[in-house]
């Protein structure tokens, strides 16, 4: 999905400010170009590339393009000969949940990139490998409900309801979310809105960043004689807050490695709590961020320090903590 020119350490442009424009500059960026998006208005996922500092953004083609991809369209309506709307008269259609793995196109399955070939619909994340919506159809509908931390966010409901009426329309509709849909995808909410609404529903497991983050940084989150298992927890809420139902505690003394999912606000309230609850404060720990992307970085250093070197580092999400001796990989036997 790559591009056959070879654009390494040159500067695009890529014109467009829609879902296309963003798949697009992630498959140019992939193979090494500097990108800038040149558009009036930008969709909610790439505004969020322009955030992160993975594409810049300017009013006009810089004089120093090598190259100008024009990317101004954008799917939407479903292709010839899908119904427009609910009918009976229409078979239901079905919902397949993909998990792209944590950005790199390559780690996607081949059960994935088949199910993309074949969908009329396409309802995707922030955080998938936009490079693979290039994958979808010619005229399939691509709808982009990102959820952007501390910005705009489709309700979950509205995304159960887009996901159940294109299927009850008798359309083949991927449903195309970063990693795994069943850690903290909130993959078994939408299944279970589909199963209530009759609409059949596979699953594509995807790769958890909870593995290959901290393994494409060389952390094995498991080595034999040092550690038997590892622990994966959101970190979305911290520790006191009325919604958190962790023990702290209890992860202090476990034994296991921690893999902290969502925690880039929240890690300085865990490690805090897991250091007060007797996890000794010179544990190692890491924090990959933008794993499996070409930004991808990450930070070493102990569980009492962690949370300020990643401040300090400007780390933000999406980004991995890892709390426990694998983390210091110089030190496994």
């Amino acid at each position: 999905m790559t591009y056959s020119l070879d654009v390494r350490g040159r500067r695009v442009a890529v014109v467009g400010g829609g879902l296309l424009a963003a798949a697009e500059s992630a498959a140019l960026r992939e193979g090494g170009a500097a990108v800038t998006v040149v558009a009036e208005a930008l969709c909610d996922t790439l505004r969020d590339l322009v955030e992160r500092g993975l594409v810049t953004r300017s009013s006009s083609v810089p004089d120093d393009a090598f190259l100008t991809v024009r990317a101004e369209g954008a799917p939407r309506s479903p292709r010839p000969g899908s119904p427009e709307s609910p009918d009976a008269r229409h078979p239901v259609g079905t919902v397949t949940l993909v998990g792209a793995g944590p950005g790199d196109p390559g780690l996607m399955t081949v059960a994935g990139r088949e199910a993309l070939l074949a969908a009329d619909v396409v309802v995707t994340d922030r955080l998938v490998p936009l490079e693979a919506l290039r994958l979808a159809p010619a005229g399939s509908l691509v709808v982009d409900v990102a959820k952007i931390p501390r910005g705009p966010s489709t309700p979950q409901e509205e995304i159960n309801r887009l996901l159940v009426e294109h299927a009850l329309a008798g359309r083949t509709v991927v449903r195309l979310k970063g990693g795994d849909p069943f850690v903290f995808g909130r993959g078994g909410e939408e299944l279970v809105a589909c199963a209530k609404a009759g609409v059949p529903t596979r699953l594509v497991p995807g790769v958890s960043s909870a593995i290959s983050a901290p393994g494409l940084a060389g952390i094995p989150v498991t080595h034999r004689g040092v550690t038997q298992g590892f622990t994966v927890v959101s970190g979305h809420v911290p520790p006191g807050h009325p919604e958190s139902t962790l023990d702290y505690a209890a992860l202090a003394a476990s034994g296991t490695t921690l893999v902290v999912l969502m925690g880039v606000r929240t890690l300085s309230a865990i490690t805090d709590a897991l250091v007060a609850a007797g996890l000794p404060p010179h544990t190692p720990a890491a924090v990959v961020a933008d794993a499996g992307l070409p930004s991808q970085r990450d930070v070493r250093g102990t569980v009492d320090a962690i949370a300020e070197l990643a401040e300090s580092a400007g780390i933000g999400a999406p980004a991995v903590a890892v709390i426990g001796a694998v983390a210091d990989v110089d030190g496994l036997p």
